[in-house]
């Protein structure tokens, strides 16, 4: 029991900080944004570091690969499963809409409720750019000083990988900066341990303001999809990423994997945030015994460009607008069209910058939904953003165990480990 106690304090600590938020929201309603600042404080500590978190991680994990044969292989083995993961989670959903009709019941009378009740806008910035420019802005900015924002992670990313090869190649006389680069990951982690000791009110308070907020909007119209893409969210979450654990790595794989889940999972759903769930996700990484170079790679990569919960919003979001327009979606070319559509909208807009509302308005145009149709999917991503940011977030790190699986062969979680100076936790 003690053992128990001590292996899962912090877990359950989070938890009960959760648990407690949610009731003082339901109770106090909209009022509850009075604690919203407290629980700011904490996001805006978590954002503040991880610019250069993510920066110090990457550059010095590729930095420190002694073969570049390595990073390519990483790399395509990262694409490989973010696109896999990505299809499967579509195919699911699909079936589960060709199943039951989520917007079954429905009328047009309910089309202008929402549309009323609603509320969302095309960003101004959104209608001026074409898709070809809205590429260009995935992976570059226009300014070095750009890249010091959370809101161009894909980017930083980028120019980090770059940096990292060319320390490598640089060899002897890159030590310096090599060396400069491992104190800054190390001073980096250390401190998200200290700030993490505000996590238990910061996230009660967070989510105290989001409950209170969120709880009178949901409106019946969308209390049908909100249900079911919980339900599905669930089956991915806990048997799909069972799968992906025991395809990484056996049955210790999926018991490694379930014994360090919950704190990414509460990071993920309390903060609706992929971005600050990456200093969870890289300690669980690190415990389960996932190679560093893989973990310090797969994750803050996966940010933006590993999005399955954003991909099953897609395909609710699409549905949900053929049914309250009367159209129909039950047939095998207008499925694969969702399939398709679904992986554009959240898994590779999702790496854009703004690229959720843009997706939004692919949809609209794809479908020839009128404009005014807009803020009924804005609302959609609303009320399902803590479950999909929970596939999104935790997905990257069972996604991390798969690609060691692919890169350092089924014994990886022992080698790992070793290479982590630490052994696997199982």
């Amino acid at each position: 029991m003690k053992n128990f106690i001590k292996s899962y304090a912090t877990p359950l600590i989070l938890l009960l900080s959760i648990l407690v938020g949610g009731i003082v929201g339901i109770i106090m309603g909209p009022d509850a944004k009075m604690f919203e600042p407290l629980g700011q404080i904490f996001l805006n500590l978590i954002f503040t570091l991880i610019v250069p978190l993510v920066f110090f991680s990457v550059t010095s994990s590729i930095a420190n690969m002694g073969k570049m044969k390595r990073l390519g292989k990483i790399m395509v083995n990262i694409a490989l499963v973010f696109a896999v993961t990505a299809i499967i989670s579509a195919l699911i959903t699909i079936i589960s809409v060709y199943i039951v009709d989520p917007t079954e019941g429905l009328g047009q009378d309910t089309i202008q409720t929402i549309l009323e009740d609603a509320d969302g806008e095309i960003s101004e910035e959104a209608k001026k750019l074409s898709l070809p420019e809205q590429l260009v802005k995935t992976v570059t900015v226009g300014d070095f000083s750009a890249l010091f924002s959370k809101s161009n992670l894909l980017q930083l990313i980028v120019i980090s990988v770059i940096c990292g090869l060319a320390i490598a190649l640089a060899g002897e006389k890159a030590m310096a900066f090599k060396d400069f680069l491992n104190a800054g990951s190390a001073v980096m982690m250390k401190m998200i341990k200290i700030i993490m000791y505000y996590a238990p009110i910061g996230l009660a308070c967070y989510f105290a303001s989001i409950i209170g907020q969120l709880g009178t909007q949901i409106l019946e119209g969308y209390l049908k999809v909100f249900i079911m893409y919980l339900i599905v969210s669930i089956v991915y979450y806990f048997a799909f990423f069972s799968i992906y654990a025991y395809v990484g790595a056996g049955k210790a794989g999926v018991k490694a994997f379930w014994k360090n889940a919950v704190a990414p999972a509460v990071t993920a759903l309390a903060t609706c945030s992929s971005a600050a769930s990456i200093p969870v996700n890289l300690d669980a990484a690190k415990k389960i015994g996932i190679p560093n170079d893989i973990a310090e790679t797969v994750i803050p990569l996966g940010v933006n460009t590993h999005k399955d919960g954003s991909v099953v919003g897609g395909v609710f979001k699409i549905v949900f607008l053929f049914g309250l327009f009367g159209m129909d979606y039950k047939n095998i070319p207008m499925l694969l069209s969702i399939l398709v559509v679904s992986l554009l909208v959240g898994a590779v807009m999702g790496a854009i910058p703004g690229g959720g509302m843009i997706g939004e308005m692919l949809i609209l145009s794809i479908y020839g939904f009128p404009p005014a149709a807009l803020p009924v999917i804005a609302v959609i991503s609303t009320i399902i953003d803590a479950p999909a940011t929970l596939l999104n977030a935790s997905g990257n790190t069972v996604c991390a165990m798969v690609v060691a699986r692919f890169v350092d062969g089924k014994n990886w979680l022992k080698t790992g480990a070793r290479h982590n100076n630490e052994s696997p936790d199982i």
